[in-house]
């Protein structure tokens, strides 16, 4: 007995010792554990942070440019338009009702829709999404039609014979549009100038020509809502002592006098040519008279002059050459005149 209790004390003590090492391991194997886990988590927080910027930022940049954009040629819905909504399988459905000023329609069960400013596959699927909505139907297959566009046109103004507003459906170019309001007129210059509906603060200016590859990039798209103005020409004024006075556009936005001299159809033969004056308005709206003689001009003594617009032109009477022909005027009525009393008599 005494014996085997000797051996039985080193064996207790053996196994208290083996606990306590295995309770060590295991006590630095979590520590170990919970630091490695920090090590990993600490970088992940960060980026959890709603207040972090850089995951915010791109969520934005590609809602922005995923954001769909609206083709300028199909026709959108405006206020006045009158538009037919029904839904198939279903004609007590079918309403005809007007756009809004504020691009609203009111249908039936739904009551008001905002359809204004959109296209009309976009109004279909936003009356039928309502309807869904509402519980009146599962998948109802709606249809829209436009009987009627009142804003869907284009403003042809400036120099044009027939200046309005025209229905305009789809795309057109803009030598359609200048005629359908009859073309230009006698006065119209060459440029013109298009303002989008979509972008109204950045209008397009182009220029009109006789020669086919620049009227080709001139005939440029216009669609539903744009404005078209034709520009007036610069004018030119020849009076006095002409055969034709008036006003006389620039052409091509360029002339001379001589050119000028020709639209009026040249000088009466009591005109004082080398008399004629030229008249232009300062910037300070002041009018100068410059000498102009066209006599030397039109014999090419001195080189020809060319023109601005609201120049003026005079050409004055010649009274000593006004006078030389009153009297030869007299001289023939009065020859005349005995030629038929010596007939008589």
């Amino acid at each position: 007995m005494q014996l085997s209790k000797k051996i039985r004390a080193p064996f207790f003590l053996v196994l208290l010792l083996a606990f306590v090492t295995v309770g060590a391991n295991l006590n630095a194997w979590s520590q170990d554990k919970a630091s490695s886990s920090a090590k990993v988590e600490q970088p992940v927080a960060p980026a959890a942070s709603p207040a972090s910027t850089p995951v915010s930022t791109p969520v934005s940049t590609a809602e922005t440019v995923a954001a769909p954009r609206k083709n300028p040629s199909v026709p959108v819905i405006g206020a006045g338009d009158l538009l037919k909504v029904s839904v198939l399988g279903v004609p007590e459905s079918d309403q005809e009702v007007r756009v809004g000023a504020d691009g609203d329609i009111y249908l039936n069960f739904i009551g008001a829709v905002k359809v204004g400013g959109q296209t009309i596959e976009q109004a279909q699927g936003i009356i039928a999404k309502k309807l869904v909505a509402g519980g009146f139907f599962r998948d109802p297959q709606v249809s829209v039609f436009a009987k009627e566009y009142a804003t869907q046109g284009v403003s042809v103004l400036g120099e044009v014979q027939k200046p309005g507003v025209y229905p305009l459906l789809g795309a057109r170019t803009l030598f359609d549009v200048l005629s359908l309001a009859g073309g230009t007129s006698a006065k119209a210059g060459k440029l013109v100038s298009i303002t989008h509906r979509d972008s109204p603060q950045t209008p397009t200016t182009v220029a009109l020509s006789n020669d086919a590859s620049e009227s080709v990039r001139s005939n440029i798209d216009i669609f539903p809502g744009d404005t078209v103005v034709v520009s007036r020409a610069g004018i030119v004024y020849i009076v006095g002592d002409v055969k034709k006075p008036g006003g006389v556009p620039i052409d091509n936005g360029s002339m001379t006098v001589l050119q000028a001299m020709a639209m009026a159809e040249g000088q009466n033969p009591t005109a004082a040519m080398n008399k004629s004056k030229l008249i232009r308005r300062l910037p300070s709206g002041e009018p100068q008279e410059t000498p102009l003689a066209l006599g030397d001009m039109l014999s090419s003594k001195i080189p020809d002059v060319h023109l601005q617009a609201d120049d003026i032109i005079f050409v004055p009477n010649s009274k000593a050459k006004s006078a030389t022909k009153r009297t030869m005027e007299a001289i023939i009525q009065t020859a005349t005149g005995m030629a038929i009393y010596g007939a008589r008599f």
